[in-house]
């Protein structure tokens, strides 16, 4: 999955012409490291979505930008908007059910 800052979150999130999911994650969250391998495994799955990682602790300005208050935190954007988002460790199949409404 592809890292995402400040300096490229613009081109790679909101001007993507395909859906995108923003794992806002840290390297101390343990739910975070549970979700990875999950993550990982849905985006080699999901060919037509994105899937990218925004370490919290390394861009705190798109967290707070993004109202980020716990981690992870999962955004689906579509044509550079928030289309739905979820707080804390899921199971694939859920994550997989919200992912598809936006493709």
């Amino acid at each position: 999955m592809l890292e995402i800052n400040k300096n490229n979150f613009i081109q790679e999130v909101l001007g993507e012409d395909k859906v995108v999911v923003a794992d806002f994650w840290a390297s101390w969250c343990g739910p975070c490291k549970m979700l990875a391998p999950v993550l990982e495994e849905i985006s080699s799955e999901m060919k037509n979505v994105k899937f990218v990682k925004i370490n919290i602790d390394d861009n705190p300005n798109l967290a707070q930008q993004f109202r980020v208050a716990s981690i992870p935190t999962l955004m689906v954007f579509k044509d550079g908007d928030i289309k739905n988002k979820i707080v804390g460790f899921r199971p694939k199949s859920e994550i997989v059910d919200l992912v598809s409404k936006h493709v």
